[in-house]
């Protein structure tokens, strides 16, 4: 069985495209990121690739997706990515929940309702998000390592990304398909399915959201029970991630996908706990005498890599083995970030 020592996480490369292709496949209805078509695909793998190779000392408009690259075969069999400023082009829209009283002294009546208000508030912000491991290769801690090495490429050069950090998980959807929150609400709206509209969403400026979604108030209690049982609940496939978010400190604000009612959480950057837990240190190589697990990534997003392995901490230098240097591109003197806390602390 494969352990996360067993991988490399670095920035994609157009040539990436096939192996991305085949991860669009194993991913299903929903995951937004995947569900472009063969050239829009190979496009973003182009705009990432230069991404990671353009100076910025602000945010920006950039996408920074990564390769999660099996060490032995070479295969690319995961992803992850950070976008450093999200709601200006296109804009980001969700549903917030907002609780309303009503009340009538003649009636003596008084109650809390709660009602779906569109809105684009989080402009601005930074987003992590399509995560995904081959199922194959969901093990040993993988999956925790590519989410975490997000947060490492944010603590490489902080000025690249906004103070607040987002990340919208999908939501219930079905094999076939289909989405009880869509059923329920967008569909009556829009006219189309929801793997339509998913597409429409991933390949547009979303404008057609801004046309087509009510501008009023939608009251949760006039939907049908299997609608209101999803909204805030993430896809089955997505539980995983949600615990590793709140784990680094993300947490449920009664924001939902307009789509499939899936959950948005927030955390401050600087607070996010992979990135206020690394350390900046020296690179050496040599043997190790007293070795522990780390996360350790270089410290420029320009050839940004990271990866797990056993280190060796001797004041302000970190000792790895050569071939784990190697696997790093990693220069003996070279400054590192490092990561070595426990998961489960």
């Amino acid at each position: 069985m494969s352990t996360r020592e067993d991988y490399i996480v670095r920035p994609v490369r157009r040539s990436d495209i096939e192996d991305f292709i085949g991860l669009r496949e194993l991913a299903g209805p929903g995951f937004t990121s995947l569900m472009v078509d063969d050239a829009t695909l190979e496009m973003r793998l182009a705009t990432a690739e230069a991404a990671f190779a353009t100076f910025r000392d602000s945010p920006g408009q950039m996408r920074y997706l990564m390769a999660l690259q099996h060490k032995e075969t070479g295969k690319v069999v995961g992803s992850a990515a950070v976008k450093s400023s999200i709601g200006d082009e296109p804009p980001f829209f969700n549903f917030r929940i907002l609780q309303i009283a009503q009340a009538s002294a003649a009636a003596q009546r008084r109650f809390d309702m709660d009602v779906l208000i569109l809105v684009n508030e989080f402009t601005k912000c930074s987003e992590v998000g399509s995560l995904f491991v081959h199922p194959d290769h969901r093990a040993g801690g993988v999956g925790r390592m590519l989410a975490q090495t997000r947060y490492l490429l944010m603590a490489a050069e902080p000025q690249r990304f906004a103070p607040i950090v987002v990340s919208e998980l999908r939501g219930v959807v079905a094999e076939d398909g289909r989405s009880p929150f869509w059923e329920a609400l967008g569909r009556h709206f829009f006219k189309m399915d929801f793997a339509q509209a998913d597409s429409l969403s991933a390949n547009t400026d979303n404008q057609f959201i801004l046309d087509l979604m009510p501008k009023y108030p939608i009251y949760v209690d006039l939907l049908p029970f299997e609608a209101r049982a999803v909204i805030g609940r993430c896809h089955p496939h997505g539980e995983g991630a949600l615990k590793l978010l709140q784990w680094e400190g993300f947490r449920f604000d009664r924001v939902v996908d307009i789509f499939d009612g899936g959950p948005l959480v927030s955390c401050p950057r600087d607070t996010i706990r992979t990135f206020r837990e690394s350390r900046r240190l020296v690179a050496k190589t040599g043997v190790l005498a007293h070795p522990q697990q780390a996360l350790v990534a270089r410290t420029a997003i320009d050839g940004f890599r990271a990866g797990a392995g056993l280190v060796e901490l001797r004041g302000e230098d970190v000792v790895l083995s050569e071939d784990f240097a190697r696997a790093l591109n990693l220069q003996p003197g070279e400054d590192l970030l490092i990561w070595t806390g426990e998961p489960n602390r």
